[in-house]
């Protein structure tokens, strides 16, 4: 008898660990990590006098608890679909993992808490902008992601609200500041996932994702997008310096668009998987340089 629970037990151990960590998965931890990086970012920029590390830590609870909940729910709202695609398809749902039911019950467990979390813990205006990104990133953006490849377009409003979340968090308020930052992220997400759909393109139209214009066959209307909208973000984070900027700030900005450029201009002579797959990796190195500027400028 000892000697079979001690092989129960390990094997118990084992399978409560994968569950777990299966549990997990449904979260998309690398998704919450820039999410909890650009809230973060938004709740400094935004506080004034002394720095209240409390209020971070529970702004940024919250809004974990509420990313993950729309993570676990977008994952169940898609998982017929998922399991069509190549790179989704070990996902825990559509490999059977974990149950649509459990899964459901779990996303819905951590969004109610997160809304409620930052309500009580917080403020009212930062639960209300969480519950409305979950919102809008579930009931808008997903369903159109089979519909139109104008997804992109919307769905970077929910995307971008980390910012406004963090920076309500600090100041209970949303001023012009507040969406200089929100306008960055926004614009950010275009060669970001643009470049994502050239790299999954097939994978994307075997499940019935409309994530580009059926027309762009050669992907020439989508490079130029990530070159415009590249153009844009690089301007728009140099809009400060006509105020408040000075050459360290104007060279480390340039530079970090020069980093990003360089890569989006050699997408615009392959669209292959390899160079779009380098501007998805320069785009996530630009992010938080830029971020960082900005937080180390206002500590000046």
């Amino acid at each position: 008898m000892a000697a079979t629970n001690g092989m129960e037990n390990p094997t118990l151990l084992k399978t409560l660990t994968f569950k777990l960590r299966d549990y997990y998965t449904l979260t998309k931890p690398e998704v919450n990590l820039l999410i909890l990086m650009t809230t973060s970012a938004g709740y400094y920029l935004a506080s004034r006098g002394p720095f209240r590390i409390a209020g971070l830590i529970n702004t940024l609870v919250g809004t974990l608890l509420v990313a993950s909940g729309t993570a676990t729910l977008n994952q169940w709202m898609e998982r017929v679909w998922d399991g069509q695609m190549r790179r989704t398809a070990t996902r825990p749902l559509p490999s059977g993992r974990i149950g649509s039911r459990a899964a459901f019950v779990f996303g819905l467990g951590l969004s109610v808490t997160g809304g409620i979390y930052l309500a009580l813990a917080v403020n009212l205006l930062s639960a209300f902008l969480a519950v409305s990104t979950l919102l809008s990133y579930l009931l808008i953006y997903t369903p159109l992601k089979r519909r139109t490849p104008l997804c992109t377009l919307l769905g970077a409003f929910p995307g971008a609200m980390p910012t406004l979340i963090g920076w309500a968090g600090a100041s209970a308020t949303i001023d012009r500041s507040a969406w200089f930052l929100f306008a960055i992220l926004f614009l950010w997400q275009f060669p970001h996932f643009l470049a994502i759909a050239l790299m999954y393109r097939e994978d994307y139209d075997r499940a019935g994702y409309r994530m580009l214009p059926s027309f762009d066959f050669d992907a020439r209307f989508t490079r130029a997008e990530i070159v415009g909208f590249t153009f844009i973000l690089i301007g728009v984070t140099m809009l400060p310096l006509a105020s408040r900027g000075g050459p360290i700030y104007m060279s480390g900005m340039f530079l970090a668009g020069a980093f990003l450029l360089y890569h989006v201009a050699k997408l615009t002579r392959s669209a292959s998987k390899v160079m779009a797959g380098r501007v998805v990796h320069a785009s996530v190195i630009y992010l938080p340089v830029v971020l960082t500027l900005m937080v180390l400028w206002k500590a000046r």
